[in-house]
Formats: structure tokens, C-alpha cells, sequence
């Protein structure tokens, strides 16, 4: 997610058009990016480790950036599932 500090001119459009559709209840979107990694192993705290490195160092640019989340989602396979029945 871009810092606070940040303009974030995407976001504002993203706002603008919320409220133009009737959903003006949202005073403020702030739009960042996603990644999704993948291993062929369990996920243990050493990976999510691996992973926040990765998202910190190479993912983000850490001057404009922060990282907001690295978490690990056991059973993609599933969410894939759940996500294409929507």
C-alpha cells in the first residue's frame, strides 16, 4: 500500500467513482498491490519469513510503500474454488 504520505491519485478515482455510484460512504480508498507466492512446502514461520523479506526488499518499493500483509493461505486450491463459484 502506498504510505499515508503519499498521494495516491488512483485511489481518489476510485473515490470519486464510489460516490458517483451512490456509495459515498467510503471517505477514502487507498489502492496497493498484491502478490501471491507460492512452495511446494508447508508454510512454516521460516517461509512467511522468506516471504515478508521478499515482499520488503524486491515486492515493494519500501521509500513509497508499506508492506501491509504476508499471511499464508494453506488451501488455494479451495479459495480458487470458492472465488469462480462467485
Amino acid at each position: 500500500m502506498p504510505k499515508q504520505e503519499i498521494l495516491d491519485p488512483q485511489g481518489q478515482a476510485v473515490a470519486g467513482a464510489l460516490a458517483r455510484l451512490g456509495l459515498g460512504r467510503f471517505t477514502d480508498v487507498r489502492q496497493g498491490k498484491r502478490f501471491t507466492l507460492t512452495v511446494e512446502e508447508e508454510v512454516t514461520e521460516e517461509v512467511l519469513a522468506a516471504a515478508r523479506e521478499a515482499a520488503e526488499t524486491l515486492l515493494s518499493n519500501p521509500v513509497i510503500e508499506d508492506v501491509v500483509s504476508v499471511r499464508a493461505q494453506q488451501d488455494v486450491d479451495s479459495v480458487r474454488a470458492a472465488e469462480d463459484a462467485r
